[in-house]
């Protein structure tokens, strides 16, 4: 690789996905097509803020710093849609704070999140296999963000968790749990 052009890079579980976990994947589940082999298509990171916006107002820009740092790419603001007067909310109101990852980066993320975050948690014992959704998604609930070393622990105005989803391009259960098991989300043993 070039060290002056970065446009060669491509992050090693990208590699890792074209050269090993497609062959594998055709050869399960019987395509006879590359094209047929479920992508990861995206992974969503979202902080809800709920109401604890109306009570401190640094808490959006708090979460936007901190999931801007997490991703590396810049998170935006998520408003309210309708009134909703049993959250005391009103059309407009933030909400929450995302960031959607596609392509290198994506897969910079969850490198990282199986190598480095996952195994911070405390007590870890895998993934839920009950986080897939009717589409094929799956999702993960992170209770505290202090998982993330890019988070400065004296810096964090309240405890916070967020949701992260991975968005693949098929629908079906053991699909989607195979693609994800062949790159390394390291899942919860039946007993």
């Amino acid at each position: 690789m070039n060290l002056n052009n970065f446009s060669d890079y491509t992050p090693q579980l990208y590699n890792f996905y074209k050269k090993n976990v497609t062959k594998k994947l055709m050869k399960k589940f019987g395509y006879n097509s590359i094209m047929e082999v479920p992508k990861l298509l995206k992974i969503v990171i979202h902080q809800g803020i709920g109401s604890t916006y109306l009570n401190d107002k640094k808490i959006l820009d708090s979460s936007l710093k901190e999931l801007t740092n997490i991703s590396g790419q810049k998170a935006i603001i998520c408003y309210s849609k309708h009134d909703e007067s049993g959250f005391k909310l009103r059309k407009g109101t933030p909400i929450g704070v995302k960031v959607t990852l596609r392509r290198d980066k994506m897969y910079e993320f969850l490198e990282r999140l199986i190598v480095v975050y996952l195994p911070r948690v405390r007590d870890f014992n895998g993934l839920s296999n009950s986080g897939f959704d009717n589409c094929g998604n799956y999702n993960i609930g992170i209770k505290e963000q202090i998982i993330f070393p890019e988070i400065n622990i004296d810096e964090i105005r309240k405890n916070m968790g967020m949701n992260i989803t991975f968005v693949i391009s098929t629908t079906k259960y053991l699909e989607s749990k195979g693609l994800l098991s062949l790159l390394g989300i390291p899942f919860k043993k039946k007993n």
